[in-house]
Parts: structure tokens; sequence; C-alpha cells
């Protein structure tokens, strides 16, 4: 495993909003699974405008989200990857209306937009060597306090880093996963 990704806390409330635009959240979407791309190709790719797209990288890149790849490009051509990070956001608690506001919209899209993959992969996948196997499933619940509520993220963002950062198996694929915990009401 490659070393460990940096962790940042996302408290500016630009970058926060910059990650809602629904977009941006496409491109970073894309270059995480895809890996490093030109404006031009990820315009292609998600049927959007060109020069709208290398605006929104700019923004990106101004936060930290993307950087540039330079030992890809020729010339003019500007190659861009994601940057793996472990970016956090402020905790509820110290999070201000506006910061609430719109860390609630980005939660409640990408949620919506985890449904309606899983869906999608559900209705798509057949045999497919196995893969249409793929699609664990575990819900229930813990009693925990509060401090082993957050060792038990930490270790599972520990072990997504531990498969983010390893070598793939030629037959590997992107396999999203989505961790959610929140007090029984």
């Amino acid at each position: 495993m490659v070393g460990e990704p940096a962790r940042h806390e996302i408290t500016d409330l630009e970058a926060l909003t910059s990650l809602t635009h629904p977009r941006r959240r496409r491109i970073l979407d894309h270059l995480y699974k895809h890996g490093p791309a030109t404006s031009a190709t990820l315009a292609r790719e998600l049927d959007l405008n060109t020069g709208a797209t290398s605006y929104h990288l700019r923004e990106l890149a101004k936060h930290g989200f993307v950087e540039e790849a330079p030992s890809k490009g020729h010339g003019r051509e500007r190659w861009w990857r994601f940057v793996m990070a472990d970016f956090r956001f402020p905790r509820r608690s110290r999070q201000d209306t506006k910061t609430r506001a719109v860390l609630d919209e980005m939660n409640t899209r990408a949620f919506a937009a985890d449904i309606q993959q899983f869906q999608q992969a559900l209705a798509e996948t057949s045999d497919q060597g196995g893969w249409d196997d793929a699609f664990p499933y575990s819900r229930g619940s813990i009693r925990v306090s509060l401090g082993q509520l957050e060792a038990f993220f930490e270790e599972y963002v520990a072990l997504l880093m531990k498969y983010s950062g390893e070598e793939p198996d030629d037959d590997a694929r992107t396999v999203n996963t989505v961790f959610m915990a929140y007090p029984d009401v």
C-alpha cells in the first residue's frame, strides 16, 4: 500500500459549496474511478461543454480536490487527476447555519445518487464472471458510546484507505461503498 492519504478537514464554505455542484461531482467521480483525464476528454465522456469543464476543474483545483498531472501532458495539453485524501467535514456541532445547509444538501444529493446508481447496477449487471453476485448488503445496529462510534468510523475509513491504496488485481472493478450512521430515534 502507498502511504496513507493526508487528512484534510474542509471548513471553507466556498470549498464546501464547490463540492455540491452537480457537474463538479461528476468530474470528481470520473477522475476517481477512471484516472487522469483532460478537460476535453471529461467533456466528451460526461457530455459537458469543454470550456465549462475547464472552469470547473480549475475551481476544484483551487480547493485541492484535483491537481494537474504534469507527466501526462504534452505541449498545452493539461491533464487532471483526483487528489487522494481523507477529506473530512466539520462536526455538526461546529457548523454554522450556512455550512449545515450546504452539507445537508450535499448529503441528500449524494445519497439519492447512490440509490439511483445501486438500482442501475442491479438492473444492468448480469453474468459477468461472478460480479452479478457482488451486491453484499448489511443493515444492522450497534450499541456504542460516542467515543466507540468515532473509533468504529476511523476503522472503517482506514479499511477503505487500505483497499484504495493497494495495487488492484487484473479483474478489479470499482466498487462503491456507503457508510451511514445515526442515532436511533
